[in-house]
């Protein structure tokens, strides 16, 4: 409310450029405000690859102001900026390679940033810079001259209760110990009217104006049935902006944890522009320009801007700053069936039983809150789940894994070690009057564990290990819920923002990272439980910029409706693009009771997102994929069974996330970055770079209008192997049988010949490629294979990764990587090349030791697909197929 009562305008901010210092990491000058006269601390550098950083903080505050920790991977490595221009009123930096220029205007303050000439970017430009500098509270002043403005401010106070020092919040009263510190600022995207990310919202893929209405909020809230279409944060937030037009794609990432919202106001500008000859008069157009105004509750202005210039580059620089994507263990990206709760470990044997009698193939079945001794995390029910190893073990025998649920809050029971234990260490977040902070959630009276303390993640960390975690074993792994943390009977059902954590800061600053911290606390566990060896796997509710590093996410409590389905597809592209690739949503909503359609439509696109897991509610109905019919079970096991043999092009999907930050899932106008049809698509997407899916959102759908862009791409029927006659948009026609999957032409997909049980009853099943063939004939694709589960790939070099060529009627495999090391019996049992002109005469395979052998294959004259069959060819080998 203080922040949106500046309105656009002259900033009151000015640079004083006699005070520029300039260094190797840095540019510094101060900044001050016309009436207050307070000092800020402006500080400019360069970060390798293309990224400018900003930061404005107080000059000398009374107290540090928060800086948020452990979200970059390291302190940026910076280039050198060179004072090019220093006159009255006007500094210019140059970048090293003279690319970019930033221009400071002293007065009023703003920074506009060019690339190669052309302005990208302004900052300040509509003179939203806001920064409360942090002062002592009235009662301390005395009514001296220079302590008006504090008088001014208390009896402001009174007149529009603008909370400077305390606010109330229904019954919650928010006392604010070191008064304001909101901090703000304005970013003019020239020529870019198509705005993308910030994610956790119920909302559209591309970014509304909100200057109609409510900004999008960034603050993580456990919201029960969220509604659609809604800028409230919910559940996560990732404070990276990313702005598309054909020839630039340009990021924002606003590092700030404490509650914030974005603005956003997209209009079109008037654009001088000369025309032929002087003479002639300057010409007009109009020219797009989207305003983002960024505003925190508190710590200081930190922001980088990511120049690209593709969004493959903006993933590159995110990923640069915050980290990659972890590479997942393998059996986390099959199916995983979840439902609070599975009662005892008799309804645990009957459903893993049930998968086998249907032929449906799974890999983790979850455990929600009941399966604890009283909701108390890290413990067993005593009479439902008596023998949790002998059931591990049972799962193990069947290649399976078990994942329980282990939340941030700590039932207070003097009984309970985990309780006693942190109560005596002083682990948990305090109150404002340094008591520890009690809310209540599942378990009732709790406290909650202050995640931001290292010393509590070492400590929680080693609660995972074997002997500390009674009845757990190497195939258990873990679901962080409810951290946002969710405090019943709170306000907002979260932590009052005075609750006092580590180091003295308040809750207020550090809200957006409690889970995130929870989750790294978890994975950090469940690595050091196997002495640093295997994979973790940890599902997280609530996150933050970087929370990729340790695990995946989804999209929280959604619903059994239509609307549910169609909005999470934008949803999850958006968390793709803010870096978290290993993302789903709970396939047939978690809240209510699916109708059989909307279910076996929710398991169609769900086998083809990176978190595939069927969850309900304990008010919902059983929901196993075999009770809806005969008819309906098949169509769920085929769409479950096509995720499985798919998987050798997911797992190499989540390599490329790991190794080159490239999402799994993404937008279609991130592939096709000049087609402007592509901008708003939000109701299909790519799959990689190679498959093109379209989720059936629709009740009783008979058709659905599909867009297969690029006049000069050539689409295939993924399953019937047919080329696509036309591109653009189609009507297709659809049965419930399957959902609209097209393979890209120019591309090679790897697939497992069968579906098995579950991953690791396929390590050994051959591997078939779909060669899809583009304008030219050609196609490329990649295969990354390794052990699957240990950190041997990165420790050892024991991996696999192939690259398969097609040129000139020959297709031919060989090393990408020649450093790895992994090795495997495995075979290419069959290639299927689609969009093949005429059936050959002869075909040849040849390994690299020259033995040479004829093949055999099937030529289909309506679908153009040759079949090449039983050709044995090693997967680790490098070989040619020649086909005459």
């Amino acid at each position: 409310r203080r922040q949106k009562l500046l309105r656009p305008g002259k900033s009151l901010y000015r640079a004083l450029l006699d005070s520029v210092t300039s260094s190797d990491e840095n540019v510094k000058f101060q900044i001050i405000h016309e009436e207050h006269k307070v000092l800020l601390q402006v500080e400019i550098c360069e970060i390798e690859g293309n990224i400018f950083r900003l930061k404005i903080d107080e000059a000398s505050p009374l107290r540090a102001r928060y800086k948020v920790p452990d979200v970059l991977i390291k302190e940026p490595t910076t280039q050198r900026l060179f004072i090019s221009q220093k006159e009255p009123g006007i500094l210019v930096l140059s970048s090293v390679n003279e690319d970019y220029k930033l221009q400071v205007t002293a007065y009023p303050f703003q920074v506009e940033l060019q690339s190669k000439g052309e302005t990208v970017l302004s900052m300040n430009s509509n003179g939203l810079l806001y920064f409360e500098h942090l002062r002592p509270p009235p009662s301390d002043r005395k009514p001296t001259a220079e302590n008006k403005e504090a008088a001014s401010d208390s009896s402001k106070e009174k007149q529009e209760d603008l909370g400077l020092w305390q606010e109330k919040f229904g019954s919650f009263l928010d006392i604010k110990a070191h008064g304001p510190s909101s901090v703000g600022m304005d970013f003019s995207l020239h020529g870019f009217d198509h705005v993308y990310g910030i994610p956790q919202h119920t909302e559209a893929l591309l970014l509304k104006n909100t200057s109609d209405g409510d900004a999008y909020r960034l603050y993580n809230l456990d919201i029960f049935g969220h509604k659609i279409h809604d800028k409230i944060g919910i559940y996560g937030s990732v404070p990276l902006l990313l702005a598309h037009k054909p020839n630039r794609t340009t990021g924002i990432f606003w590092l700030n944890s404490s509650e914030t919202l974005v603005d956003i106001n997209t209009k079109a500008v008037a654009e001088h522009t000369l025309s032929g000859s002087a003479a002639e008069t300057a010409k007009q157009r109009a020219m797009p320009l989207t305003d983002v105004r960024w505003m925190s509750e508190s710590g200081i202005i930190d922001v980088f801007l990511l120049m690209g210039p593709t969004a493959f580059d903006i993933f590159k620089q995110f990923a640069q700053l915050t980290g990659t994507q972890a590479l997942p263990p393998l059996f986390s990206l099959g199916y995983h069936q979840c439902r609070w709760n599975y009662e005892d470990e008799q309804d645990v044997k009957a459903v893993d039983a049930g998968f086998d009698e249907h032929d449906i193939p799974y890999d983790v079945i979850w455990l929600d809150i009941e399966h604890t001794d009283g909701k108390k995390y890290f413990t067993w029910d005593k009479k439902k789940f008596q023998n949790p190893r002998k059931m591990q073990e049972h799962l193990r025998k069947k290649k399976r894994k078990l994942v329980i649920i282990v939340d941030p809050h700590v039932k207070i029971d003097p009984t309970y070690t985990l309780y006693s234990q942190a109560k005596d260490k002083g682990y948990f977040v305090k109150d404002r009057n340094g008591r520890d902070f009690e809310g209540i959630c599942w378990p009732g009276s709790s406290c909650y564990l202050d995640f931001t303390n290292p010393e509590v993640r070492k400590w929680y960390a080693d609660q995972f290990a074997f002997k500390t975690y009674k009845g757990s074993t190497n195939i258990l792994f873990v679901w962080n819920d409810m951290n946002e943390p969710s405090v019943f009977k709170g306000a907002e059902l979260t932590m009052q923002k005075d609750a006092v954590h580590y180091n003295n800061w308040e809750h207020r600053e550090v809200h957006n990272l409690y889970g995130f911290y929870q989750q790294m606390a978890t994975a950090e566990g469940l690595i050091r439980r196997s002495s640093g060896k295997e994979r973790p796997f940890v599902l997280t509710r609530s996150f933050f910029a970087g929370s990729q590093k340790y695990g995946a996410v989804w999209t929280g409590d959604n619903t059994a409706e239509w609307g549910y389905l169609k909005i999470s597809i934008p949803m999850l592209l958006t968390i793709s693009m803010a870096g978290i690739s290993f993302c789903g949503a709970d396939v047939g909503g978690f809240i209510g009771d699916p109708e059989p359609e909307l279910l076996v439509r929710w398991y169609q696109a769900g086998a083809y997102q990176p978190f595939f897991r069927g969850h309900s509610n304990m008010e919902s109905k059983r929901r196993e994929p075999w009770l809806f019919g005969e008819k309906n079970t098949q169509i769920i096991r085929e769409a479950i069974r096509e995720r499985y043999v798919l998987l050798p092009y997911l797992y190499t999907l989540f390599y490329r996330a790991h190794t080159a930050a490239e999402p799994v899932m993404r937008p279609l106008w991130i592939e096709f970055p000049g087609k402007i049809e592509t901008f708003g698509v939000e109701n299909e997407y790519m799959l990689g770079n190679a498959l093109l899916v379209h989720p059936v959102t629709e009740q009783e759908a008979k058709t659905v209008s599909v867009l297969l862009p690029g006049s000069e791409e050539i689409w295939y029927d993924f399953r019937k192997f047919k080329r696509m006659e036309d591109l653009g948009t189609l009507k297709i026609p659809v049965t419930l049988e399957n959902i609209p999957v097209f393979q890209r032409g120019g591309t090679v997909i790897p697939l497992k010949t069968t579906a098995g049980k579950s991953t690791e009853w396929m390590i050994d099943v051959s591997y078939e490629l779909h060669v899809a063939l583009d304008t030219e004939a050609c196609a490329v694709g990649e295969l990354y294979l390794d052990d699957g589960h240990s950190f041997q790939y990165l420790h050892k070099k024991q991996f696999l990764y192939q690259k398969f060529t097609f040129h000139k009627n020959v297709l031919s495999s060989s090393r990408r990587d020649e450093s790895g090391q992994y090795h495997t019996t495995c075979v290419v049992e069959r290639v299927i090349v689609l969009g093949f002109g005429q059936q050959p005469t002869f075909v040849t395979a040849c390994s690299k030791d020259g033995k040479e052998k004829e093949v055999v294959f099937t030529y289909n004259t309506k679908t153009s697909a040759l079949t090449l069959e039983n050709l044995a060819l090693s997967v680790d080998a490098d070989w040619e197929i020649c086909i005459n």
